[in-house]
């Protein structure tokens, strides 16, 4: 950030203070656990205490009501039950909170318009890693039935170390010791999907079984908390997925589907988890906590459909018929002839383990002083295999063509109507149908495709705090200071292999004899599967294993672009920070906060590897290559609290934060490319030498913020709030930022018959850089109201609801028109309407997001970005949990039904919904659980 700018944040902190005389800090290490149940008081002032869905609001509501800095936070209902299915329903019904959903599943977190790019998770206060390809976390990964609070830290504090630009979600386990009594619980959860199953080797049924056990031991100064987790869980998804719209010149150069891809796909995850706490206090002047997690993550994934290359203008070879319809400018309905599709028969599998360790200890030196000590280590691996299987009807559009009828749907899907048997052996077998395999030198015969990318990505951390008090000062309570040294390291590898027929040739190339065609097997056909939702009647349902394993030959990929991928990136961080606590009355009001600084030192480093060309054999050679940067950033913060009237607070925040940018994105990778067609052009935009990759020396993204928020809480439970937020980004990553650089090292190598026709040797390199600005402002409504406020006839009945409006401009480089942010959606809402009383509870929840730019898998499961629709989504549950004294007393059953609406989930291209390019169809989800807790 500029001087200046920094200066006026300095200043206006300096004024807050005097304004406000000083401010009470957030207990920053993290607000204060929620208790068991809360506790409302009726007309005769007779203490009641609400369990339960209701509970759980109360004690959110009551987290929120004493941080003196504007939070957002979740509770469990009981001992390991969240409200929703996942933390990531759960959170998503925060204000300012949404989530995308993917394979079904809410994974991806947005805070304040901010994808999860811009976000951090926290473990109990201590940053995690992922299994996922960056930093943002796969909420998938934690069984929920492990947490007691979830608290979403909307602005930063000195003390919350790796606070994120959009917010940090803390993840809090069960303290033991807090805990009354000793608890046993078991809950165990069937589940079932709408669809029946959609490929032969699936499933639509699964389960979950949890248990927990928390007791108290030597005079309640050893406490012990165990949880074990076992889920299966099936997922059916009918998808598409178009390839684009080009100008189709035989139809008029209207807009044309130039392929699809219509698929089925059954996915299967299971997870099994454990986690563990040991709190030991014998005394006032010692605390210990230990807290252990693991999780192993398995996901089967079975996807089996037809590509269809359509149009002509796209290299199709087909001919699309006259007699085709036009509206708007885009073909809705044509016949097209000379169509060679590629029938697939997918596997993927997913193979991930996530270890988390964390010993905190608290150590009173006197009255006035104590010392926190607390280490850590995170640690997540990954393996993925992606397999695919190819049949035709020949090698390279050699055999039998096909003749579709295509029609638009109102979805913006299209019809698919074959007149060939995708289920004839006689006409289909195992082959290249389009003739696509290419290994950088020569053709092969590409039968299939294997990925196969491992991840490893680990943190230690080591953080000491010392907190003082300040007697007779006013306002000025205490003051912190400490210091946090945190190393993470990601591994990326990447390996690939092309998959052909078995029998004669070598490295599966046409030219030395690889079979281009070889008939399929009766082992690996399993049946047949139906694609009748876009008019396919049926195609072959294979097992891609048994092909891999009996009728494909593998081959390694060696590809310069292959090649290049595998690299390490490595950050070691250290952070100090100071601050001074703010707790006492100012004017008769109560008012709280802290102001503080911190300072963060980074020493980034990434080993990878850059393409090069070697005259001597003129074969594109991979080198290893390093690269890094290390930086300061300041970052200075103040919050506060003013209780302004009886259970009315304002909350005011500024601050300046950060936020580190992917970690592909910092990989010191670079792929070289040679463009022969532009060899004698001096033509800056066709240019001759062309490098793609990372860039290890790219900085966070930083942010200057204010926060406001305005809130009161009811006396018997609910509250209502409203906030509003300004963000000011600078060094915003460019993810593809083209610059020019002099390649005349590289063109020294070359050899003199390339050399004499380069008209120029200064070419393109593509990577990111700091060059983007911008601001994102936008506020929040939040009600919270138990419907007994009105009248005591309504007891039991409440709406829990919130909205959000978020407005950003983005601008990268010198183009003046400005970027959609990934994962923001102007608004986004959330409405439940609930009853609890007498053992029987009611929830009916919907959430709406407007469309928002979402990350996808794209070509070989590299990630890109496309606009999402609106979408709005249902959910609805209804239990009983028996009452004391009944014989039956500690049971519960509860009945729950997820995504009531039945939602697709949609993208499209060029702000043009009928330009739909994934459709994902889920399909409603019903579960039944019971739990006993003894």
């Amino acid at each position: 950030m500029a001087k200046h700018t920094l200066f006026a944040f300095g200043s206006s902190a300096i004024a807050l203070t005097a304004a406000a005389l000083a401010a009470p800090a957030f207990a920053q290490t993290a607000a204060s656990p929620a208790p068991e149940a809360s506790t409302n008081t009726t007309a005769d002032d007779t203490p009641m205490v609400v369990t339960g869905y209701r509970g759980s609001l109360n004690a959110s509501a009551s987290i929120k009501r004493v941080a003196p800095t504007i939070v957002e936070a979740l509770s469990s209902e009981d001992i390991g039950k969240l409200p929703d299915v996942s933390i990531a329903d759960s959170l998503a019904r925060l204000p300012g909170v949404t989530s995308q959903r993917l394979e079904g599943r809410d994974q991806r977190l947005s805070i304040r318009g901010l994808g999860p790019d811009f976000g951090t998770t926290l473990l109990n206060g201590r940053e995690q890693v992922t299994v996922g390809d960056n930093r943002g976390v796969e909420y998938d990964q934690y069984p929920a039935e492990f947490f007691k609070n979830v608290v979403v830290y909307k602005a930063p504090t000195p003390s919350l170390v790796a606070a994120g630009i959009a917010g940090t979600v803390d993840l809090r386990m069960l303290r033991p010791l807090a805990q009354k009594d000793r608890i046993i619980a078991l809950q165990l959860r069937g589940q079932l999907n709408e669809q029946q199953k959609l490929n032969p080797d699936g499933t639509r049924y699964g389960y979950r079984a949890t248990a927990t056990y928390v007791d108290k031991f030597a005079n309640d100064t050893f406490g012990i908390a165990i949880g074990v987790s076992a889920t299966s869980a099936p997922t059916q998804i009918e998808r598409y997925n178009a390839w684009g719209f080009p100008n189709e010149g035989s139809a008029g150069g209207n807009l044309f589907l130039g392929g699809a891809k219509p698929y089925v796909q059954s996915n299967k995850l299971q997870r099994y988890g454990a986690v563990a706490t040991l709190e030991y206090q014998p005394s006032d002047n010692f605390h210990s906590t230990l807290d252990v997690l693991y999780s192993k993550f398995k996901e089967t994934q079975l996807l089996r459909g037809i590509e269809f290359p359509i149009a002509p203008a796209w290299g199709s070879g087909a001919t699309v018929q006259p007699g085709y319809t036009v509206n708007g400018g885009l073909v809705t309905s044509a016949t097209v002839t000379g169509v060679h599709a590629v029938q697939r028969n997918d596997r993927n599998f997913r193979d991930a383990d996530n270890f988390s360790v964390g010993w905190n200890n608290q150590i009173k030196l006197n009255d006035k002083l104590n010392l926190t000590v607390d280490a850590a280590y995170s640690l997540a691996k990954r393996t993925d295999d992606l397999l695919e299987t190819y049949t035709g009807t020949g090698y390279a559009v050699s055999g039998p063509s096909d003749t579709l009828r295509i029609s638009a749907n109102p979805n913006g899907t299209f019809n698919i109507v074959p007149t060939l048997d995708y289920t004839d052996r006689n006409i289909f077998g195992i082959t290249d149908p389009r003739g696509w395999g290419y290994n950088g030198t020569r053709a092969v015969v590409q039968a299939g495709f294997l990925n196969r990318p491992k991840f490893k990505d680990d943190l230690i951390s080591l953080r000491a705090d010392l907190e003082g008090k300040i007697d007779d000062a006013g306002v000025l309570s205490g003051w912190q200071i400490g210091g946090n040294y945190s190393r993470r390291k990601k591994v990326s590898a990447f390996t690939s292999f092309f998959l052909c027929p078995k029998g004669a040739g070598s490295n599966c190339s046409v030219d030395s004899g690889t079979p281009q065609f070889a008939p399929i097997p009766d082992q690996a056909v399993i049946g047949t599967v139906p694609l009748a939702y876009l008019g396919v009647p049926q195609m072959l349902a294979l097992d891609p294993i048994y092909l891999v394993n009996n009728s494909l030959a593998s081959v390694f990929d060696n590809r310069p672009v292959s090649l290049v991928r595998d690299n390490t990136v490595t950050e070691k961080v250290w952070t100090a920070y100071g601050m001074i606590k703010l707790d006492g009355d100012v004017a008769g009001k109560k008012l709280t906060g802290s102001i503080g600084v911190q300072a963060v030192y980074t020493d980034q480093s990434s080993r990878g590897s850059i393409s090069r060309f070697d005259s001597a054999t003129g074969d594109v050679l991979v080198v290893p290559a390093t690269g890094g940067d290390k930086f300061w950033r300041i970052l200075p913060s103040a919050n506060f609290a003013l209780e302004v009237a009886n259970s009315t607070y304002v909350k005011l925040a500024a601050s300046l934060s950060m936020v580190r940018p992917r970690l592909d994105q910092e990989r010191v990778n670079q792929e070289l490319n040679f463009n022969f067609q532009n060899i004698g052009s001096s033509d800056p935009t066709r240019p001759f030498f062309q490098s793609t990759g990372g860039n290890a020396q790219l900085r966070p993204y930083r942010s200057a913020n204010v926060d406001l928020s305005v809130e009161h809480y009811f006396p018997k439970g609910g509250y209502v709030s409203l906030a509003g937020y300004y963000k000011r980004l600078t060094d915003f990553v460019n993810p593809q930022r083209n610059l020019p650089f002099d390649f005349a090292a590289v063109a020294a190598s070359l050899p003199a018959a390339i050399r004499n026709q380069l008209a120029t040797t200064v070419g393109v390199v593509s990577q990111p850089l700091n060059d983007g600005r911008g601001s994102l402002k936008g506020a929040e409504l939040t009600v919270s109201v138990p419907f007994s406020l009105l009248t005591p006839s309504l007891d039991g009945f409440g709406f829990y609801g919130s909205g959000s409006y978020t407005d950003s401009t983005i601008r990268l480089g010198d183009n003046s028109n400005p970027i959609t942010l990934p994962g923001l959606s102007d608004w986004v809402a959330n409405a439940s309407i609930y009853y609890e009383k007498h053992g029987i509870q009611a929830r009916a929840s919907y959430r709406y997001r407007s469309k928002f730019l979402a990350e996808v898998a794209g070509l070989s499961a590299n990630p890109t970005y496309r606009t999402a629709k609106a979408e709005g989504i249902l959910d609805a549950q209804i239990g009983y949990d028996f009452q004391p004294g009944t014989t039956l007393e500690g049971l519960s059953v509860l009945f729950q039904a997820r995504n009531l609406t039945d939602r697709p989930f949609i993208t499209y291209q060029n702000d043009d919904v009928r330009q739909v390019i994934d459709y994902q169809r889920y399909g409603r989800e019903y579960y039944v659980s019971v739990s006993y807790k003894f």
